[in-house]
């Protein structure tokens, strides 16, 4: 059994191989390793700029180098079409870079390719960015988003072809075996008791993979489904989002058995124990698990017949975060059907309506994530339930339910716990109170909703203007990049929702941020811009695809982005992972303020990316693009 790094989320699991960084690239390149650093860096969004919003870039170097410095804009043709001198200090970054300054780039509204060129004391030259109108702009890196979560179907029904070359896998999911809750020791790394069959088989085929492994969540599926379809519905001829959220829905509903009341929340398993092999003990493509000779008894059963367990005891109440995430998906089905097929709206409907009236709103103590929960922590539910409740009124007002205002006070009655709870947070995998309010304040003013939408978006500011890069999220945090992808997310639903724009430029700076203006100069989407990661850790990507950034690549998809350091001691290794390791030198000279980034295909705390952190950006996206 091959050992794996704990972590807090179930993400997918050496050699080193120097591969270029920014393979290809005509007007932009990091250093080269071991080369004396340069006295500026410039920093841009590398996805670019909408025409008319305030628009920032960050020059960082050494005070005395950039005493002196201009910067000019240049199009295409080399011609310059703004110029001007770097604006305030915004503080230290590191020992090397002692100084950030921003560039405003407000001015440039014209559409077209541009790059930035720092002159006078000091030297540095800019990717290119774009600058361009929202639809087009937001349209394309959407799509993106979608061709990654294409790359992470399962089943029978995947797409053909592509760069990755997708095969159908899993296809035993067609008849699992369900088995009972498993129980894990402290820190969820090994069971503590043999698994035992309780039921099935049950038909889970389909649906996504959870991120680089092969693991599916309700979760985490619910969570992405629903945002795809809040997408879809800002921007409803956004290509492929519709079809994709369809995927999603099909595997939710099949984990959900309206017949016996029971909702399944995890195919495979992910921390076993030292009798069996679990997905995150094997680097494969994954067809190679269909292919596999294992009968029962043999350590790769539960690889080739892969585990499924339960939310809740046939009947019984279930958590009250899968109930009203799984809910909020089913009616956001509904509302998108209600106009097209009512009839099928209203099976949408009456599904969201069983599985949030079986909620266990006396719940108390551990929430249902996954197994181990540590694979993906949460404290909030009411969150999830005021979701659900508000998703299910709006499907109900369209079609003409007589339940819409009960769900409605049912709804504003979450919020309000929600709001006076310990658990508050910001959009993520576990917290979706922004979607929530919004939709609250869409049906009648809701002045505690409105109120802690500023609160999210108001902490996020404070935490910026302390940060040299005006950063919204916490760089050693996990999930630093799809936080700020909520944030941006957020601002977009307050602005919608309220009419009130003042967190406008702060949304388009947080975007900016993920995208490459950031103390690393990368963005963290992959093919997004000229610097991105090469070296995901992504099972698919690195044994189907290139190592080099050109070519085969997992595009569209969001990785972590920086993490603590202290957290980066440790990479993943496998034999059968393809040695990946890209601009390691380089990036630790913009390592600062505790945190770390790593384009290492073992360094899961930074570049392995997920459903959930893709849908939040294509939210983010769907929703600056109207």
């Amino acid at each position: 059994m091959l050992s794996r790094i704990p972590a807090p989320r179930a993400r997918a699991i050496s050699l080193t191989l120097a591969v270029a960084l920014g393979a290809g690239a005509v007007w932009y390149a990091l250093p080269s390793a071991g080369a004396p650093a340069p006295s500026a860096e410039i920093r841009v969004d590398q996805a670019g700029y909408l025409t008319g919003e305030h628009k920032e870039a960050f020059v960082l170097g050494r005070d005395d180098a950039l005493a002196g410095a201009r910067f000019e804009v240049v199009d295409a043709s080399g011609r310059t079409v703004l110029g001007g001198a770097p604006g305030p200090r915004t503080g230290s970054w590191n020992k090397a870079y002692e100084s950030v300054r921003t560039l405003d780039l407000s001015a440039l509204t014209a559409p077209g390719t541009y790059r930035l060129k720092l002159t006078g004391s000091a030297t540095a030259t800019s990717p290119r960015f774009r600058v361009a109108p929202a639809k087009e702009l937001m349209e394309k890196l959407a799509a993106d988003n979608v061709r990654f979560f294409q790359v992470q179907r399962d089943g029978a029904d995947v797409i053909p072809g592509g760069e990755l070359n997708r095969k159908p896998a899993h296809l035993n999911d067609r008849q699992a075996t369900v088995y009972a809750t498993p129980h894990y020791n402290g820190d969820g790394t090994e069971l503590t008791e043999p698994l035992r069959r309780v039921g099935g088989p049950v038909d889970v085929s389909g649906g996504w993979f959870d991120a680089g492994d092969f693991l599916k969540f309700t979760h985490t599926a619910s969570y992405s489904t629903a945002q795809l379809l809040l997408a879809q519905r800002a921007l409803p001829d956004a290509p492929g989002v519709a079809a994709e959220a369809r995927h999603g829905l099909a595997w939710l509903d099949r984990m959900w058995d309206g017949r016996t009341g029971t909702l399944y929340a995890q195919v495979g398993i992910g921390a076993g124990s030292k009798d069996f092999r679990s997905d995150h003990d094997i680097w494969r493509l994954p067809e190679a698990d269909d292919a596999l000779k294992a009968s029962e008894g043999d350590p790769d059963h539960t690889l080739k017949h892969r585990p499924v367990f339960r939310a809740n005891e046939p009947g019984e109440p279930i958590s009250p975060n899968l109930a009203g995430r799984v809910a909020a998906a089913f009616a956001l089905a509904a509302q998108t059907d209600a106009r097209s097929d009512p009839e099928r709206a209203r099976q949408w409907l009456e599904k969201a309506a069983a599985v949030y009236g079986q909620a266990d709103t006396e719940h108390t103590g551990e929430l249902v994530t996954t197994f181990p929960h540590s694979f993906y922590p949460e404290d909030s539910w009411q969150d999830d339930m005021e979701f659900g409740a508000v998703e299910l009124a709006l499907a109900a007002r369209q079609l003409g339910d007589d339940r819409a205002d009960r769900w409605q006070r049912e709804a504003g009655e979450w919020a309000r716990k929600y709001i006076s709870s310990d658990a508050r947070g910001t959009l993520g995998v576990a917290d979706v109170s922004a979607p929530a309010h919004a939709d609250l304040v869409r049906l009648a003013p809701s002045d505690e909703a409105v109120g802690d939408l500023r609160r999210q978006l108001t902490d996020g500011e404070k935490r910026a203007a302390k940060d040299p890069f005006r950063a919204g999220a916490v760089y050693t945090d996990f999930d630093a990049v799809p936080h700020t992808f909520g944030l941006v997310a957020t601002a977009r639903l307050y602005a919608k929702a309220t009419g009130d724009h003042r967190y406008d430029a702060f949304a388009a700076g947080q975007r900016g941020w993920a995208l490459g203006a950031n103390a690393w100069g990368t963005s963290f989407m992959i093919g997004t811009g000229e610097v991105f990661p090469h070296c995901p850790e992504h099972q698919v990507a690195n044994l189907a695809g290139s190592l080099t950034g050109e070519g085969a690549i997992l595009r569209g998809a969001v990785v972590n982005g920086p993490n603590a350091a202290a957290r980066l001691g440790e990479h993943n290794s496998f034999d059968t992972m393809r040695p990946c390791e890209s601009g390691t030198d380089t990036w630790k000279r913009f390592d600062g303020k505790g945190a770390r980034y790593l384009d290492h295909v073992g360094a899961w705390q930074t570049v392995e990316p997920a459903d959930d952190f893709t849908s939040t950006a294509l939210l983010a996206f769907a929703l600056t693009a109207v």
